[in-house]
C-alpha cells in the first residue's frame, strides 16, 4: 500500500482544540470498543480517558498514549508508532478482522468523548498518507489522514472500513498537512495508524 499511495507532507499533530469534524453519540461504539481511564476518572469525563479495542479475550489494542497511563498493564508497545497492546479481560466470542484501506476508501470511527464521556461514531474517507513525528511516532511510522470527525477521548479506538474490518487506531488529529506535489493543504483531519504499519508486529505479539 506504501509504495502505490502519494506521500502527504509531514503531520506534527499539533492539537489546536478538542476536535475536529462531526461525531455524534453511538450505541454501536459500545460494542466495538472499550473505555480506558488514564487519571481520577470524574463526571464527564473531567479527568483523562482513552479508548482500546478488544482484540481478543485476553488483549486489546490501544494508543501507546493511552497505555503508558492507563490502569490496564501493558504487554507491548510498538517499536515506533504509537500503538500498544494491553492486557484486558474481553467478553469476545469472534476475533475481530483487519483489512488495509485505500485512499478514498470510506471508513467509520469508534471511541469514547473525553467531553462527556460518552461512545460516539463519525464517517469519513481516507485523504492521504503522510509522515508523522511527535513523542510517540518515529521514522519510519506512518498515518493515514481522514475527515471523518475525532474527539479527545478517541486516542486508541477503531477505524472500520466498509467491510466491517478494522483498518486501523485512531491516534490524534491535527489542524493542517501541508502537501508539496498533491494541491493544497489538508485542513483539520483525523489520523490513524493503518493495519499495513503493524500487522506484523500484532500477528507476532499477540501469537
Amino acid at each position: 500500500m506504501k509504495k502505490i499511495m502519494p506521500l502527504a507532507a509531514l503531520a506534527l499533530l499539533t492539537l489546536t482544540g478538542c476536535s475536529v469534524g462531526k461525531y455524534e453519540y453511538s450505541s454501536e461504539a459500545l460494542k466495538r470498543v472499550d473505555m480506558n481511564f488514564t487519571g481520577i476518572p470524574t463526571v464527564l469525563g473531567v479527568g483523562s480517558l482513552g479508548t482500546s479495542i478488544p482484540i481478543t479475550p485476553e488483549y486489546s489494542l490501544t494508543a501507546a498514549h493511552v497505555a503508558k497511563l492507563s490502569v490496564q498493564r501493558v504487554k507491548a508497545y510498538h517499536p515506533y508508532c504509537d500503538l500498544a497492546i494491553i492486557y484486558h479481560k474481553n467478553d469476545i466470542k469472534t476475533l475481530p478482522k483487519f483489512r488495509e484501506g485505500e485512499i478514498g476508501a470510506p471508513v467509520k470511527m469508534y471511541g469514547y468523548s473525553f467531553i462527556t464521556a460518552m461512545p460516539v461514531e463519525s464517517s469519513g474517507v481516507n485523504l492521504a498518507l503522510t509522515g508523522i513525528r511527535n513523542e510517540w511516532n518515529k521514522r519510519p511510522c506512518v498515518a493515514m489522514a481522514s475527515n471523518a470527525g475525532v474527539v479527545k477521548g478517541m486516542s486508541g479506538g477503531a477505524v472500520y472500513n466498509k467491510d466491517d474490518t478494522i483498518g486501523g487506531v485512531i491516534v490524534g488529529f491535527t489542524n493542517e498537512i501541508k502537501r508539496h506535489k498533491a494541491g493544497g493543504p489538508l485542513k483539520d483531519v483525523s489520523l490513524y495508524i493503518p493495519y499495513e504499519d503493524f500487522k506484523d508486529w500484532l500477528q507476532k505479539t499477540t501469537s
